[in-house]
């Protein structure tokens, strides 16, 4: 890895006499008293105070994005990666609009993520002034809060603010808006590193022992129980305690997308992903199940299915951090609210093995001979599939690399064949859905893990709405690898038109550019694969290039991922793989995965 990025220099501690500083040298001292090393960002006239005073502060170091989106997104993958709060910047206006499919996908994934922006003049809000826009307003309902900040001695406690919000309780963005006048401003500052206190704000809460007594009770009396590991285990840094859970009951683990990697897929009782195309087996035991452990979890419609035949036979208990989760999509028989690892570590010492051998067996014979599951190798028919560039790369890189997708086909085939085995190693955009994601994301994730491998999977559509920051990974000497499944299609989308829509492609095809010769462009490594035995050495080649390295897998076109289950369809009522001598046609069964 290069120097560049192994070496950031740590922010200096708080200094304790005070200063007279500008507002401007006030936002960079408390991102460093805050534990901020690095920032994402894009300058422009609001938010020029600030970055004329950025080269006061060497222990922080900023990477020049290319487009604002792509910010917001590095700022998130940092996030994820390290579980600290990533930061980004931008001016007003389109600067800070252009954050806001970021912040919104920070948002929905409950990341902690905090947003400074430049604002015109404070006489000059409500004019029209040239690049003026509310951003506060436009950001009202995508953040945990927001600021706008007019005065100098402001600027401080609302970035400390601003960092307890974004860290406490459920995780989420926060946007400051800071007014050119404020920035150019001065004032005597000293860092204040007392506890903050928000009136009104009560992020914690604390299960009652007796709800732990009625959840163990209830377990006790179980034939048929489940656990649910979402994203909040990852989150929670609770691991470890699901996994003695397990050891301790026996329970079988089912995961949802954001939760891969919260516990071990090559556990015995890992079932793999639940939901929209989640392991059949998996949805299958859902429906019959009589107990539900729902960990961190929030029961999105892409899980769920059909609400009104959703698990009807078992009960359910909710371990939540947010109050306004429980019960706003199933209703629940029991919600344990409070920190998980804190409910886990009041609940796992009093949990008993379970006799659940016959529940446990009959999961197994659900899964029959399956070929997502522990396959260890794919049929080749002499054509690339998607699946097999995944599990390839799964294998060649040991499982061990931190991978970051993109949204569409190529991200639920990453879900199905690259087995994690260990938390913040998958990170995808979940419940907004964005298409760029993943490159910036990746660039991110690179300065939280400085020694990481790291690896970009995305399609050839969603990479080309970011495939601009790869002039920053060549500017900021950032490195990552990029797995491209090329298909010359969104073949999400197409899957969607072939299945419910006639097979009427309608501005799906889509053209890419020769990503080999856009890779050149930038005084970057591309590599083009066509066969399946091509994969492992354009991977080895990836992982000895000390640049950044596109592939370009040229895969089948009209592959589709199988289970699906159809929006708003019960859970069990699955879309499954058409038999060989019919694959071109979808059928939909009920019966096992041939």
């Amino acid at each position: 890895m290069a120097a560049s990025v192994t070496n950031i220099p740590i922010g200096t501690p708080a200094r304790t006499e005070a200063r007279r500083l500008t507002g401007s040298q006030i936002i960079w001292d408390t991102l460093i008293n805050e534990g901020v090393n690095v920032v994402f960002g894009y300058p422009g006239g609001a938010i020029m105070p600030a970055y004329d005073a950025l080269p006061d502060f060497p222990g922080l170091r900023h990477i020049l994005v290319r487009h604002e989106q792509g910010a917001a997104h590095m700022a998130d993958g940092f996030a994820r990666a390290s579980g600290r709060v990533g930061v980004c910047v931008a001016t007003s206006g389109p600067g800070a609009t252009n954050l806001v499919t970021g912040i919104a996908n920070a948002m929905m994934d409950s990341i902690p993520i905090v947003c400074v922006t430049g604002q015109v003049a404070s006489t000059l809000i409500g004019s029209d002034a040239f690049q003026e826009t509310d951003i506060t307003g436009i950001t009202l309902p995508i953040t945990k809060h927001n600021f706008l900040v007019s005065r100098v001695e402001d600027i401080m406690p609302t970035i400390r603010q601003a960092f307890y919000i974004a860290s406490s309780g459920r995780p989420g963005p926060v946007l400051v808006d800071i007014t050119k006048d404020a920035q150019n401003a001065n004032t005597e500052h000293r860092y204040d590193a007392s506890p903050i206190r928000l009136p009104g704000y009560r992020p914690e809460n604390h299960p009652l022992p007796e709800e732990i007594e009625r959840a163990l009770e209830m377990m006790k009396h179980a034939k048929r129980p489940m656990i649910f590991c979402g994203h909040g285990v990852i989150k929670a840094n609770a691991t470890a305690l699901l996994l003695e859970l397990v050891q301790r009951t026996n329970i079988p683990v089912a995961l949802t997308l954001l939760g891969l990697g919260g516990f071990p897929a090559s556990h015995p009782r890992s079932l793999g992903m639940m939901g929209m195309h989640g392991e059949a087996w998996v949805n299958t035991a859902i429906q019959e199940a009589d107990l539900i452990l729902a960990l961190g979890m929030r029961f999105d419609d892409r899980v769920t299915g059909n609400l009104k035949t959703y698990a009807p036979h078992a009960k359910k208990i909710h371990f939540e951090l947010d109050p306004a989760e429980i019960n706003k999509n199933v209703k629940v028989d029991l919600a344990l609210l409070g920190d998980l690892r804190e409910t886990l570590r009041l609940l796992v010492p009093h949990a008993e093995k379970l006799s659940i051998d016959s529940w446990v067996d009959h999961i197994e014979a659900l899964k029959g001979d399956s070929a997502v599951r522990d396959i260890r190798e794919l049929p080749d028919s002499g054509r690339l599939f998607a699946a097999h560039v995944i599990h390839d790369l799964w294998r060649y890189t040991q499982g061990s690399a931190l991978v970051v997708t993109d949204v569409g086909q190529h991200q639920m085939w990453e879900a199905q064949y690259y087995k994690h085995d260990h938390p913040r190693k998958l990170l995808t955009s979940g419940g907004l859905g964005t298409m760029g994601f993943a490159l910036p994301a990746a660039m991110g994730a690179r300065f939280a893990c400085p020694e990481e491998e790291i690896w970009v999977v995305a399609g050839d559509g969603g990479f080309q709405m970011t495939a601009c920051e790869l002039a920053t990974c060549a500017q900021e000497n950032i490195k990552v690898n990029i797995a491209v499944i090329n298909n010359g299609y969104l073949g999400m989308v197409r899957q969607w038109q072939q299945f419910f829509y006639g097979g009427r492609y309608v501005a799906t095809p889509i053209k890419s550019p020769d990503f080999v010769k856009l890779a050149d462009a930038h005084d970057l490594k591309g590599i083009r694969v066509t066969r399946r035995e091509e994969v492992q050495s354009a991977v080895e080649q990836a992982r000895a290039n000390k640049e950044t390295t596109i592939i370009d897998f040229r895969v089948e076109q009209e592959d589709s991922v199988y289970p699906m289950v159809p929006a708003g369809a019960d859970l069990d009522n699955m879309i499954r793989r058409p038999m060989p001598e019919a694959k071109h046609n979808p059928i939909f069964e009920t019966g096992k995965d041939p």
